[in-house]
């Protein structure tokens, strides 16, 4: 995961992420860890720095995309803000027309909303 991490940051110039980074990752991959604090300019160890604090603003997660299945099969995918309520949502998925295509003018027998995993519609 931190390889898969570091591959996608490869790129990044910020220093802002970069530091914590550095932090993060020095239990797990101190020399890579050691490189990156010393490539930024920092002098001493990485070892010696303040761990990040936590935030809980960047775990929010304002909206959620839903796969929506019909009759259990997946159809396709559609993003609906976490706030909204059950009934909304399946409300507002009837009403796709990315759903009507695959309704064909039938009424479904019931709407599953499971709130943050997976919308399906039975037939």
């Amino acid at each position: 995961a931190f390889m898969i991490c570091l591959n996608e940051l490869g790129d990044c110039s910020k220093r802002e992420i970069l530091e914590p980074l550095a932090v993060l990752i020095a239990p797990f991959a101190p020399h890579l860890a050691e490189e990156l604090w010393e490539a930024l300019g920092h002098e001493g160890s990485v070892c010696d720095a303040a761990y990040p604090t936590f935030e809980e603003k960047y775990l929010a997660q304002s909206a959620f995309e839903y796969p929506v299945s019909v009759n259990g099969k997946l159809r396709f995918k559609k993003e609906y803000p976490t706030s909204m309520a059950p009934a909304e949502i399946q409300a507002a998925v009837i009403a796709e027309p990315e759903a009507a295509k695959w309704l064909d003018g039938k009424a479904p027998k019931k709407v599953i909303v499971v709130p943050g995993k997976i919308i399906n519609i039975v037939l």
